[in-house]
């Protein structure tokens, strides 16, 4: 069976698919989630997770969250088909709290719906509260 896509490669060799508006590639991207030294935990995204994590590892950006809190370990990580798609799941989870994270890390997707629930409410409790206080 042949599947014909519309598309091109770039300047790379990569191949692109084609949409009205832009050029997406389909290349594979990885975000993913490490934990430091100090417990706290860096999230990120990356066409190249083995070369990406060992940049980490080594210190090779002196400017980085990492830098300073390695070693670091690889707790998780997501493959997504775009870089738009991994660009929204990084910058949601950099939103998260560690609580979500750490439900995440653990595939804990029931644990995540209860965080939001709780989050929630906490929410609705402060506005209450603000909302009486005038």
């Amino acid at each position: 069976m042949t599947i014909a896509l519309s598309g091109a490669t770039n300047p790379k060799g990569e191949w692109c698919r084609r949409s009205a508006y832009n050029s997406i590639s389909l290349m594979p991207y990885a975000i993913y989630i490490l934990k430091c030294s100090d417990g706290t935990y860096d999230t990120g995204l990356t066409k190249d997770l083995e070369a990406r994590v060992n940049e980490h590892q080594t210190g090779a950006h002196p400017e980085s969250y990492t830098f300073r809190r390695r070693p670091v370990k690889l707790v998780w990580r997501e493959v997504t088909e775009s870089y738009q798609e991994a660009f929204q799941w990084e910058h949601r989870i950099k939103g998260w709290s560690r609580a979500k994270k750490e439900a995440l890390i653990r595939g804990d997707i029931e644990g995540i719906h209860e965080i939001v629930k709780n989050e929630r409410k906490s929410r609705e409790k402060i506005k209450l509260k603000s909302k009486h206080s005038r």
